[in-house]
C-alpha cells in the first residue's frame, strides 16, 4: 500500500517578487487608463447615476416605514430592510454592473467581482436578519395577542439569528474565494450539536414559545382545557406558560409539556353545547309521551337557544329516560350555565302543567304467601268511623276496675 502524498507546501514569494508584482500592476494601470480613459468617463459617469438612483431608493425605506401606525406592520418591515441597505454595496453594484464597458485588465476585474460577492453576501445576511426580526415582532405585536414575555426576550432572538445568518455568510463568502469550507462547516456542526445537547431543555421550550407565538392555539386571557385542567392564560414565558386556574390556584406548566397536550381553547367556541336527561314517570300517558320532544323544543326556543334534538334514550330503574341537547350562542361559560339553569325550571313548569310527573327512586316489595299467592304490602284499611270506636272501647278496658265487664 503506498503512503498518501503531503500536499506540496505553498510556493515563497520574496520581497523583490511583490516589488515586480506592484510596479507591473502600476504599469498595467496605467497603460489601461491612458488608452480607454474615456470608456472609464462614461462608465464612472454612469456608475455614479446608478449610485445616486439607489441612494434616492433607499430614501424611501423610511417614508415606507412611517405608513404603519403600530411600527411592526409589513410596511414597517419592508421599510427598515431597504434603510439598512449599505452604501458599499450601492457602490460595488454600479462597479459590477459598468465594469465590463471599460474593459479593465483582470486583476481589476477580479478585484471588483470579490468586493461585489462580499458586499452581496453580506447585505442579503442583513436583510436576511431584518426580515426575520421583523415577522417575530410583527407577530408578538399582533392584533388580540399578548406577547411580552418573548418581546422582553427578542435581545436573545436577535443575538441567535444574527450568529446563524452571518455564520451562513461567511461560509459563503469564503466557499466562493475557493477555500475549502468542508472542515468549518462540520466543526460548526459539531459545535451546534454539542450546544444542542447542552441545552436541549431550554431550546426545546424556546421553540415551544416560538410556536404558540406563529401558530397561536391560544393567546392570554383565553379560557383552556389542557390534559384534566383548566384555566386562563395569565402569562406566556420563553419557558413557561402561567395559568390561572379555576379555583384561583396558578399553575405553571413548560412550553413543552404543554403543546404535547390536546389543548381545548374554550375561548374560541362559536357556542357552547349543554346536555339535560329528563326522568318521567312510567303511568304518563303514551301519546303525552310521544310528544315530549316537540314540548322540549319549544321550552329550549322559548329561552332564545338552539335547539338541537331529544328524544328517549333508555328504560330507567323508576323512570322513562330522555335526554335534551341545546346550545347557547356564545363562548361564555357563565351564559350557557344560566341557560342550562333556565331551561331546566322552563321544563319543570311546562311538564307540571302537562300533568307529567317526575318521579325519585322508589322500590315496591311483594311478599308471597306459602301457596305463592301475593301479599299486598298493606292491610285492609278500615272505616275512620270503625277505628275511632275501636279506640273508645279500648280505651274504656283500660279504665275500667279490675273484673268490670266492659
Amino acid at each position: 500500500m503506498t503512503a498518501k502524498k503531503s500536499a506540496a507546501p505553498l510556493p515563497k514569494i520574496s520581497g523583490d517578487e511583490v516589488e515586480r508584482q506592484i510596479s507591473t500592476f502600476s504599469l498595467t494601470s496605467i497603460d489601461w487608463i491612458q488608452d480607454h480613459w474615456l470608456q472609464i468617463a462614461v462608465a464612472a459617469a454612469i456608475g455614479a447615476g446608478i449610485v445616486l438612483g439607489l441612494l434616492w431608493l433607499r430614501q424611501l425605506g423610511p417614508r415606507l416605514a412611517r405608513r404603519s401606525t403600530s411600527g411592526a406592520g409589513w410596511s414597517a418591515i419592508i421599510g427598515r430592510v431597504i434603510t439598512r441597505t449599505s452604501t458599499f454595496f450601492i457602490v460595488m453594484v454600479a462597479a459590477r454592473l459598468v465594469v465590463g464597458y471599460a474593459d479593465p485588465p483582470e486583476i481589476v476585474a477580479r478585484t471588483i467581482n470579490f468586493l461585489f460577492t462580499v458586499a452581496a453576501v453580506f447585505q442579503a445576511a442583513i436583510w436576511a436578519r431584518e426580515l426575520i426580526l421583523g415577522a417575530i415582532e410583527h407577530r408578538t405585536r399582533a392584533e388580540n395577542y399578548s406577547g411580552e414575555a418573548l418581546m422582553n426576550a427578542m435581545g436573545l432572538i436577535r443575538l441567535l439569528v444574527t450568529i446563524v445568518v452571518f455564520a451562513i455568510a461567511l461560509v459563503v463568502v469564503l466557499d466562493n474565494l475557493g477555500v475549502n469550507v468542508t472542515g468549518l462547516v462540520a466543526g460548526l456542526g459539531v459545535g451546534g450539536i454539542a450546544i444542542g445537547l447542552a441545552a436541549q431543555g431550554i431550546f426545546a421550550d424556546l421553540f415551544a414559545a416560538l410556536a404558540i407565538i406563529f401558530d397561536r392555539p391560544f393567546r392570554r386571557g383565553d379560557a383552556i382545557t389542557y390534559d384534566s385542567s383548566s384555566g386562563t392564560v395569565e402569562e406566556i414565558g420563553l419557558k413557561s406558560t402561567r395559568i390561572r386556574g379555576v379555583n384561583g390556584e396558578q399553575r405553571i406548566i413548560s412550553n413543552r409539556n404543554l403543546l404535547d397536550k390536546e389543548i381545548i381553547n374554550n375561548s374560541q367556541r362559536e357556542r357552547r353545547r349543554t346536555k339535560l336527561a329528563i326522568g318521567v314517570g312510567y303511568e304518563t300517558d303514551r301519546d303525552l309521551l310521544q310528544r315530549l320532544p316537540d314540548i322540549f323544543k319549544e321550552v329550549v326556543e322559548a329561552q332564545d337557544l338552539l335547539f338541537i334534538r331529544a328524544g328517549f334514550v333508555a328504560f330507567g330503574a323508576s323512570s322513562l329516560d330522555y335526554e335534551l341537547e341545546f346550545e347557547s350562542m356564545s363562548a361564555d361559560y357563565q351564559h350557557a350555565y344560566d341557560a342550562r339553569h333556565n331551561v331546566g325550571m322552563a321544563l319543570y313548569r311546562r311538564l307540571d302543567e302537562e300533568g307529567v310527573s317526575i318521579p325519585f327512586p322508589t322500590q315496591t316489595t311483594y311478599t308471597a304467601a306459602p301457596d305463592g299467592r301475593l301479599i299486598m304490602p298493606f292491610p285492609d284499611v278500615q272505616p275512620i268511623r270503625d277505628v275511632s270506636a275501636r279506640g273508645e272501647a279500648d280505651e274504656a278496658a283500660a279504665t275500667a276496675p279490675r273484673g268490670a265487664i266492659v
